[in-house]
């Protein structure tokens, strides 16, 4: 299995994915550097995502809906940090309304750190929320597990 691990920590604000693959670090980091490659695994199965605007440079954009199984749409937003290809990712994730508009509630700081670990790779994904209350609401939301089941669908990708 992809996820080696998901630890949340009220103290530190922060849900930590840490995820091993077979893969070389620079086919993991197409996970996040090719649109139509996140969206083979960026949301869980029964919400696909489609990536409409993908600039992966700092102060760059990422827009993306993901579609439910009736057919409903939930909108979606980054607004990249820093990056440094092909180890390490930051942006700021959050929702937006029915036209793309990004929404200032509920969003997180998430970074990633890519690197080689036991003839592999070990990405590690942290997302840090700016206060308690956000992040038990998000919580609440599914989002662990939803981080859990996106994650899973991983390992077919890098096979591919």
């Amino acid at each position: 299995m992809t996820v080696t691990s998901c630890d949340t920590d009220l103290e530190t604000l922060t849900l930590t994915l840490v995820s091993d693959f077979s893969a070389p670090v620079e086919r993991v980091w197409r996970l996040w550097s090719d649109p139509r490659v996140l969206e083979g695994w960026w949301g869980p199965p029964t919400y696909p995502a489609t990536v409409e605007e993908h600039d992966l440079v700092p102060g760059g954009a990422v827009t993306y809906y993901m579609t439910g199984p009736q057919g409903d749409r939930h909108h979606g937003w980054w607004k990249v940090v820093a990056v440094s290809p092909p180890t390490s990712l930051e942006f700021v994730d959050g929702f937006a309304d029915a036209d793309g508009t990004p929404s200032e509630k509920l969003r997180n700081t998430t970074r990633v750190e890519i690197s080689e670990h036991d003839g592999g790779t070990r990405m590690v994904t942290r997302s840090t929320f700016a206060s308690e209350e956000e992040m038990r609401q998000l919580m609440g939301m599914g989002m662990e597990e939803g981080m859990r089941e996106a994650a899973g669908q991983i390992d077919a990708l890098l096979r591919d």
